[in-house]
């Protein structure tokens, strides 16, 4: 397997990363096979970088990102956060990185205590990690709630008084608690209205420049991560079929399960929307359970040949940072004709 854009900076080096969970039966639950959620999954993720992880729902996405930050049990693999590999070092050891690593989480509803105060909840860090007094703890809450557009005067109320967007802003603030490096954000705006997400999303971002912060950003979105990032890697079946910057994957995308997703986002352009095409896939996403011995995507490509259903493609490097695990990425073997049928007009 190539090296999946080693920069020499990388704050984050996944390398061969599982994640597999077995599947039991029977009283005495015997293992009789397992789900590969993560299957030999790298890549990097610069200091300072946005790194957008796409795919459609069940393909892996959040379970590779709770791997990063050592929240799910890793089957094999390496994981280095600043030179040190989290998937070998001890529980003491993890310890003393979380501060560096943090997550944002999906619904913030489900996230926060609601017996906890605002104050409990952004502070639990602080006092989890460090040895600070009641007085310093206090004003690091109303500086974190002020940072991330929260009135401070609001430290006592609990999350639901508040919106989502607010109660999303919260979990912001808890990620930033102890000054982290890496911040794993797991759709961070799937649960809030369209009208609050661009604001959440401005937030990050305005967030990266003043703290340097460096974002894996996990989403179905692919509208939302094109504003955002800086790379993006599209995973599907617990792979990650390609990895590009973002200009250059939306621009010319190199693997037929890119060009599908890249198809069903909607152009702004009224005009460039009536005359595109949509990629229409045909049949169901395989389970991880039981994924193709070839190509994971073979069994719904539009552009498989025998070698797809035969071998697994490696994950190799086509251009400048640009990874793609295709048989037919780089040639002029244009496959069977795609399923191509028009967007209808208003």
């Amino acid at each position: 397997m190539s090296e999946a854009g080693l920069t020499g900076d990388a704050l984050v080096e996944v390398r061969n990363l599982k994640v597999h969970f077995p599947i039991t039966a029977g009283i005495l639950r015997r293992t009789v096979g397992e789900v590969r959620a993560v299957d030999d999954v790298s890549f990097d993720i610069s200091s300072g970088e946005t790194l957008g992880l796409v795919g459609e729902s069940g393909c892996g996405k959040t379970t590779a990102g709770r791997a990063i930050l050592r929240l799910a049990e890793i089957t094999s693999g390496s994981i280095r956060i600043m030179g040190t590999d989290i998937v070998k070092a001890d529980a003491r050891s993890v310890r003393e990185l979380r501060p560096l690593m943090q997550m944002i989480f999906q619904d913030p509803q489900a996230s926060l205590n609601p017996r906890m105060t605002v104050a409990d909840i952004i502070g639990e860090p602080l006092r989890e990690h460090e040895a600070s007094t009641l007085r310093r703890r206090q004003d690091r809450v109303d500086e974190l709630m002020e940072s991330v557009g929260l009135n401070r005067d609001h430290a006592s109320r609990y999350p639901h008084e508040f919106s989502g967007g607010q109660r999303q802003r919260i979990g912001i603030a808890r990620a930033l608690a102890l000054n982290p490096r890496l911040i794993v954000c797991d759709e961070p705006i799937a649960a809030l209205d369209v009208s609050i997400q661009a604001q959440v999303v401005n937030l990050l971002e305005e967030l990266q420049d003043r703290f340097e912060l460096t974002y894996l950003f996990i989403s179905h979105d692919l509208g939302m991560v094109r504003h955002i990032a800086d790379r993006v890697a599209v995973m599907y079946l617990g792979t990650i079929v390609e990895l590009a910057p973002r200009s250059d994957l939306y621009a010319d995308p190199k693997h037929p399960y890119t060009e599908a997703l890249l198809s069903a986002v909607p152009e702004p352009n009224p005009a460039t929307e009536r005359e595109r095409q949509r990629i229409i896939l045909e049949g169901d996403v395989p389970s991880p359970a039981n994924a193709p011995s070839g190509c994971v995507f073979c069994t719904r490509c539009p552009k498989a040949i025998d070698l797809c259903r035969r071998e697994r493609p490696e994950f190799t490097k086509i251009g400048p940072s640009r990874f793609v695990a295709c048989h037919l990425a780089g040639t002029d073997q244009p496959g069977p004709q795609a399923n191509l049928r028009p967007v209808p007009s208003n």
